[in-house]
């Protein structure tokens, strides 16, 4: 597993937007703008049961993530690897707590919506503009 140096997580926890990459049954990529975390070990992202990223990633694990940093596109890390958890054990807290860190209040769950974490392990980490 690759490690990302404690100063390149901080694009991870900062309120900065990140590109997650899966592939669709095809191979083709699929690619959405996501609400990024770190925990330490794997960048995280939250998403739901009923989205095609999540059926694309039961089938194929291999997913990556670009995040630039907000104040300076020329710094961004690239990650790819490998989704190793799928859980839906504390997404709806998680989400909240993205939504706070980029709206600054509670998300709005629609009826019914099962929030799920993912968490990619990092294989390949290429970083631009980082000390």
């Amino acid at each position: 597993m690759a490690r990302i140096r404690d100063e390149h997580a901080r694009l991870f926890l900062d309120p900065n937007y990140a590109v997650v990459a899966t592939l669709r049954r095809d191979g083709s990529p699929q690619q959405t703008a996501v609400w990024i975390d770190w925990d330490g070990e794997h960048v995280v992202f939250n998403i739901t049961e009923t989205r095609k990223k999540f059926d694309f990633l039961r089938k194929d694990p291999r997913a990556s993530v670009l995040v630039f940093d907000g104040d300076d596109r020329y710094r961004w890390i690239s990650v790819s690897g490998r989704v190793v958890e799928l859980t839906t054990h504390g997404a709806e807290e998680h989400i909240h707590r993205l939504s706070h860190k980029y709206r600054g209040s509670d998300y709005t769950l629609r009826q019914g919506e099962q929030r799920v974490i993912a968490r990619l392990a990092p294989e390949h980490v290429t970083a631009y503009g980082l000390d």
